[in-house]
Formats: structure tokens, sequence, C-alpha cells
């Protein structure tokens, strides 16, 4: 499952983002309306988490253009204000439910599993580079049909040299997308799960997909 967090306050935007990702969520985040609108039209959603008072573009107005295109994807509201009419305008634009800051993070999960229960069902999300193929919705992943063993953070690696291949990523870069901290010389994390990933993915096939650009980083590209 895919959520877009979309609040402009950076603590609460990482917490959010961390703890979604933790609970085994792929998530991406938006840090004004004008971001939201660009995640949302280049990419799907199962859920979309979305402040109201934001730079750029406030809620109201990034949910009505949401909606102009897409009628389905759940959004659900946070907001420091707890009026009647903020909840009646948010639910009248197409809003699914509405939550207040400050807010107990297992009341925000519950509303976040019940919405997303509440979504039409869709296929699977299937990705597949050459005999690789991911199951961004699953979190499942195989290779020339056999099933690979992964952890959630080698899983949340992989989908993302996947998703973008052909993309060579820093290890600073991949620090901040996949860790959310920055990379410093004395950290191999990186290194460490790419050279995981890379024996579980590619030992024993002809072809390797995991690809080292050396000084510049990592990438994922099928080169026969």
């Amino acid at each position: 499952m895919r959520i877009l967090i979309v609040e402009d306050e950076p603590r609460s935007r990482e917490s959010l983002a961390r703890g979604l990702r933790e609970s085994g969520f792929l998530v991406d985040a938006a840090r004004d309306g004008g971001e939201a609108i660009y995640y949302a039209n280049g990419s799907h959603y199962d859920l979309i988490v979305l402040d109201v008072m934001l730079p750029v573009m406030d809620g109201w107005d990034v949910l009505k253009t949401i909606r102009e295109k897409n009628t389905q994807t759940p959004v659900l509201f946070l907001t420091a204000r707890d009026s009647v009419s903020d909840r009646v305008r948010g639910l009248e634009l197409g809003g699914d439910d509405y939550i207040v800051k400050p807010f107990a993070w297992v009341e925000f999960v519950a509303r976040v599993r019940v919405l997303l229960r509440r979504a039409p069902a869709r296929h699977a999300e299937c990705v597949v580079v050459a005999d690789l193929e991911l199951d961004l919705q699953s979190m499942k992943a195989r290779r020339a049909g056999r099933p690979l063993d992964l952890t959630a953070k080698e899983f949340q690696l992989l989908s993302l040299l996947v998703r973008r291949k052909g993309e060579v990523f820093s290890r600073a870069t991949l620090a901040e997308l996949v860790w959310e901290m920055n990379y410093s010389i004395d950290s191999n994390a990186v290194d460490v799960t790419i050279g995981r990933l890379r024996r579980k993915v590619d030992d024993g096939h002809g072809s390797k997909l995991i690809h080292t650009q050396r000084g510049h980083g990592y990438m994922l590209e099928d080169r026969g």
C-alpha cells in the first residue's frame, strides 16, 4: 500500500512518514500543496494524508485539484482547526475522514487502516525488470520465479531502485530516502544493505541487475 503524506511542518512530516514505513507502508512525503499535486499526478496512492494549512496551495485547493482527476483515492485531513464548518467543508469537497491535531498515534493508524479497507479493491501493483518481479502492494519479490527473502528495509531499497531503474543514486541520497538520515563517512548502512541485496537478487544469475557506478553510487538496470 502506498501513502502520500502532505504536511509542511518538518518534524511532523518525518514522524508520520517514519511511523507508516515501520508499519509496512510505502510512503512519499510532500511539504506543500504544489509538491502534493506533483506527487499525486505522477503516482497512484492508496491513501493521501493531507494537512489543511499548507504553503503554495492550502489543503482545500489541493483536494479540489486531486478530485478533478481522481475520484477514488481516500483522503484523510489533518488539521489543528476543529470547527464544525471546517469538517463539513472538507467532507463536501471529497475528503473521507478528519483528524484533529494533536492526536494519538494509535488513533491515526486506526483511521488509516479503516480508510484503506474501505478503498476500492485494485489489482496488485507489479513492477518487472528482466526476470525480477516486485509486487509493491504485498511487498513480495521474485527473481526468475523464485521468491526472494527480503527484510522490510531491503524491499524498500529494492523497490526504489526498480521504480527508478537506470537512475544512479548516491549513498547520501539513498540514506535520506530509505533511512531518513544524513549519510556520514563512518556510516556503512547503505553499503551493507546493498551488499546483502546484491547477493539475494543477483547471486546465481548470469545477468546482474544491481550495479555500482564508481564514484557516483548505485543503480538497477537490465544490461542483458
